[in-house]
């Protein structure tokens, strides 16, 4: 089968002849209709990080449906339409028996991390990473959600956004326009911040009341907040830009979420954050049960990261060249 594999950082990912994978008496094998290109394939390919081992086939959103299920598996059959959870957790650490899968202590592997990822034909994943897709939700609109959309429901599940809080987005690529959607959906009012024309275009459709550029944003935010400052600030790039710009508009009991990350460092005054009682809190991928959530939201029209283009797996590299240049708007899908 073909396969778009990580063969070392400053190179292309090689469209590679790999051996089907079969499935292990409890997992599954998944033919991947659909799988998003997200920015963590750069962090890859530009050196940020490096996988555990090369090669490596890159993605991590994965949608399709069933192949074929190891002999111990159950409730699962060939043609089930599935989306992939990638965390593969163990269930069994202390985190997994509290639902934060995404924190496994002895995870067999995440993929593109640890674990061979859905740039690929098919797809082998434990049974117990699979979410059932229903008949309203495409595999194109599915494959973002396992990521861009559920990573978005949980920073907003962390800063516990309520309604009439004021929501910060800054970064308006596909995570970020999930974040708008699902704080448009709790209640907020939502200011979205992007040096793109048309991310701020895309971020008003997607239920944003204001969407500005960078230079403009203090302002909107003392505009929209009544000179209060933010309640929640998500950051999405983590570049010191950014994470200036976000303790800058932070008001009283503001949660500034962290999301983005690069080399660059957050540097706050603890003396301004002690006297404002604000709080920074981390937030990394997502839950198997904010998947679940996110495809019951999208299945009822109420989350749905929109999806820029489709692209043939062959040209993956192509479209992590687009992703590069900003040249974006919302999630690329691979069609392997």
């Amino acid at each position: 089968m073909l396969a778009a594999r990580f063969h070392g950082a400053h190179q292309p990912l090689a469209l590679d002849d790999v051996p089907v994978p079969d499935p292990a008496p409890d997992e599954v094998r998944v033919r991947v209709h659909a799988a998003g290109v997200c920015g963590t394939e750069l962090h890859f390919t530009d050196g940020l990080y490096a996988p555990s081992r090369t090669p490596m086939t890159l993605g991590h959103e994965a949608a399709g449906v069933v192949d074929a299920v190891g002999s111990a598996v159950t409730g699962w059959t060939p043609g089930d339409r599935v989306a992939v959870y990638y965390y593969l957790f163990c269930g069994s650490c202390r985190w997994c028996l509290r639902g934060r899968q995404n924190l496994c202590l002895t995870p067999r592997g995440v993929l593109a991390f640890a674990a061979d990822g859905a740039f690929a034909e098919q797809l082998v994943v434990p049974a117990h990473c699979l979410v059932r897709l229903p008949d309203e939700v495409s595999f194109d609109a599915a494959a973002p959600l396992c990521c861009a959309g559920t990573t978005a429901v949980h920073a907003l599940t962390e800063a516990a956004v309520e309604p009439g809080e004021v929501v910060v987005v800054l970064g308006s690529g596909g995570v970020g326009l999930a974040v708008v959607q699902d704080a448009h959906r709790r209640g907020a009012t939502v200011i979205a911040v992007s040096r793109d024309a048309a991310r701020r275009e895309a971020a008003l459709r997607s239920g944003a009341t204001a969407a500005v550029s960078p230079a403009d944003a203090a302002a909107a935010v003392t505009r929209l907040s009544g000179g209060q400052g933010a309640d929640v600030v998500v950051e999405l790039a983590g570049v010191t830009a950014t994470l200036e710009l976000a303790t800058g508009v932070l008001g009283r009991r503001g949660r500034l979420v962290l999301v983005g990350y690069s080399a660059d460092s957050l540097t706050v005054s603890p003396l301004g954050m002690v006297v404002a009682e604000q709080r920074v809190i981390a937030s990394v991928g997502n839950t198997l049960a904010e998947l679940e959530t996110a495809v019951s939201l999208a299945a009822s029209g109420q989350l749905t990261p929109p999806v820029a283009a489709t692209m043939p797996l062959s040209q993956v590299n192509d479209a992590l060249d687009r992703l590069r240049a900003g040249d974006v708007t919302g999630r690329l899908v691979l069609h392997p």
